[in-house]
């Protein structure tokens, strides 16, 4: 069982949503606007939260910022949009979501999402780090390090990050990546696997000689040191 927040300003989704949740155990409180859900989220210790994109009063990217400006990333975020095109979805992410989902959607595509954030939340290690030659990702606090130099990222660069250094040397496919970073199936929107590693690249390569990042011809994606 997780303590949830939804913040969505459509009744019927909210209410949609709440019910299911609740059918699976959860505890769950609703907001039908930002500034409503921002009041709750200084109350509470939310497990996860859901928010809508376009509401009043404070739209969810916004409010996303905010939370993971004062609270950090301890507890993920998923953002339920009607607008599914890779810039859009890529606003979300940039503001510190962990997932997304277009409406319509199933319960049970929501439910799974939720159960594989809070499986990640769970089992990520605390205190420890991952190398790849001078490159050291510290995983506490979703930070890399290399020759000194220390290298800010989003909630979804970190992702990737990650699952290209615990499988350095091997060429991940795009459809591997979106499975294991965005959870989810394989031919959807892999042009965002894309702008990501490019948006990597720039932070971690940029400036130095050497190219971890690497493009695999016909393949994917790689990281070696």
């Amino acid at each position: 069982m997780a303590k949830i927040l939804i913040v969505e300003d459509e009744i019927n989704i909210a209410s949609f949503i709440e019910r299911g949740l609740l059918e699976f155990g959860h505890e769950v409180q609703t907001a039908y606007d930002g500034e409503a859900g921002w009041k709750l989220i200084q109350n509470t210790n939310f497990n996860l939260l859901i928010f809508d994109v376009i509401m009043p009063k404070m739209d969810g990217l916004e409010l996303c910022r905010k939370y993971r400006n004062k609270y950090g990333y301890a507890s993920p975020v998923i953002m339920l949009t009607a607008l599914g095109t890779t810039e859009d979805i890529v606003k979300g992410l940039d503001a510190g979501a962990d997932d997304y989902l277009v409406k319509p959607f199933s319960f049970q595509e929501l439910e799974a999402r939720i159960q594989a954030l809070l499986r990640r939340t769970k089992s990520e290690t605390i205190n420890s780090v991952i190398t790849c030659g001078e490159l050291i990702l510290e995983t506490e606090n979703h930070r890399a390090v290399r020759e000194g130099k220390y290298i800010d990222l989003t909630v979804r660069e970190y992702r990737l990050l990650e699952y290209l250094m615990l499988n350095q040397g091997t060429a991940l496919t795009r459809q591997n990546i979106i499975k294991q970073v965005w959870d989810k199936e394989a031919d959807r929107n892999m042009n965002v696997v894309d702008v990501y590693v490019n948006y990597l690249r720039v932070k971690i390569d940029k400036g130095f000689d050497h190219k971890m990042i690497r493009t695999v011809t016909g393949v994917g994606y790689m990281i070696q040191a």
